[in-house]
């Protein structure tokens, strides 16, 4: 069961990745909706966008394929630690889980840090269960931990997690593969409305082991935030959504 509450006034977040590393007043979505911010994820060392940066759509929704570009932690820490204090949003930092060692290292520098109110560890898509445990255990510190896993294998890490100290799994996207226009394969991560199934199904199977969840995938409507809190989820994401929004120029 986890060991740290997360103290959030609102259950909506928006999801790592879709906001970038601090709130802005431009957001799509006002800051006074939010219970906490997600930064964009942040590895230890700066990391470069994917060389073939590709967005395909298919029915119901699209494929990314960009990578997780971000100027590394000490660089993020450095740029934006002011901005995490005198944010009026508590913040989550997500962090990528490359391996025990950057985990380590990560976790303790953002302890202490103001305004920061817990870590987001985002584990590889395809790690085996005792990496996975490897990496949750080198995270545990001080601050809350939160655990995400894409949305379609979640429920399957959840029974080994469950006695470990952590807050709450998090759903992130799932992954897939599209034919691009040459004919070539893209695998990247998956958005849209047809992810809802999954993921009001993922929430349901990890009530039923006990650890705490918070939803995210396929969200666009208030009638599903509702649906999923139903379903025993402690919390909501949004992720293209917010993308959608800031295209149409509106927020709210």
């Amino acid at each position: 069961m986890p060991k740290y509450d997360l103290l959030i006034f609102s259950p909506l977040m928006n999801a790592a990745g879709s906001l970038g590393f601090v709130p802005e007043s431009s957001s799509p979505v006002g800051q006074d909706q939010l219970g906490a911010f997600i930064t964009n994820p942040i590895s230890l060392r700066a990391r470069t966008p994917a060389r073939s940066r590709t967005c395909l759509s298919y029915p119901g929704g699209f494929l990314l394929h960009s990578g997780y570009p971000n100027p590394g932690l000490a660089t993020a820490i450095r740029r934006y630690k002011t901005r995490w204090a005198r944010s009026p949003v508590p913040i989550i930092v997500h962090l990528l889980a490359e391996s025990v060692e950057s985990v380590s290292h990560m976790v303790p520098r953002l302890e202490g840090l103001e305004g920061v109110m817990g870590i987001e560890l985002g584990l590889p898509p395809e790690i085996e269960l005792q990496a996975a445990e490897d990496l949750v255990d080198a995270a545990v510190g001080e601050l809350p931990l939160i655990v995400r896993l894409p949305v379609d294998r979640a429920a399957v890490y959840a029974q080994s997690l469950a006695d470990s100290a952590i807050t709450a799994i998090s759903l992130g996207p799932p992954r897939g593969v599209l034919i691009d226009a040459s004919g070539q394969t893209v695998r990247g991560r998956l958005y849209g409305p047809a992810i809802f199934p999954l993921t009001l199904a993922s929430v349901q199977d990890i009530i039923a082991v006990g650890v705490p969840v918070i939803a995210a995938g396929g969200v666009y409507e208030q009638a599903q935030v509702e649906a999923l809190l139903k379903a025993g989820a402690i919390g909501v994401q949004l992720d293209a959504v917010l993308w959608s929004l800031r295209w149409q120029g509106g927020g709210g």
